[in-house]
């Protein structure tokens, strides 16, 4: 039974490495008909991202807060594996070659920001449906992310403050003493 295993496993393998799809020349892989996740429009990218938060602008503009709501969930599903996945990836590299990291981490921030946009967003959206408990830990997550120092953090600690989650406005960096 074990022998068969491996003899599949190992078939399935050498059925990769001989298949005509995985045989591309160096030519080939840097032809950008063959960066399918580099696309804008179906990638899974910062710029997929971007589309999928003004698809849910667009339903929201429409009217129709169901389609938003699912747009903005996938724009923060998206923006939060891209951002596991730049950074690991930048981890990876570390004090190997420098150019990588710096990369990873630049598209991290992008992907960053869209998270902290969608969620805001997202958070707006529950709003406008009177579902204040279910803004609350989003907005959360924006100032934990990019915290009250980044205008993002502010808006999501304002919001905190307008729905009395929280009483102290904040009035920036002087105004801790």
């Amino acid at each position: 039974m074990r022998s068969r295993l491996l003899c599949s496993a190992l078939a399935l393998t050498a059925g990769f490495f001989v298949s005509p799809a995985f045989a591309q020349t160096a030519s080939d892989a840097s032809n950008s008909a063959t960066k399918v996740l580099a696309s804008s429009g179906s990638g899974f990218n910062v710029a997929t991202v971007e589309l999928l938060i003004q698809q849910g602008d667009a339903a929201v503009a429409a009217g129709n807060l169901a389609q938003a709501k699912k747009d903005y969930d996938n724009a923060r599903t998206a923006s939060k594996q891209l951002l596991a996945f730049y950074r690991d990836l930048s981890g990876a590299f570390r004090g190997l070659d420098a150019r990588i990291p710096r990369e990873m981490d630049t598209k991290g921030r992008q992907a960053l920001a869209l998270l902290a946009q969608s969620n805001l967003r997202l958070a707006a959206l529950f709003r406008r449906q009177g579902q204040p408990e279910v803004a609350v830990p989003v907005l959360v997550e924006v100032v934990r992310l990019m915290t009250p120092a980044k205008p993002e953090g502010q808006k999501a600690y304002q919001s905190l403050v307008e729905l009395g989650f929280v009483d102290t406005p904040y009035r920036g960096a002087s105004a801790g003493q």
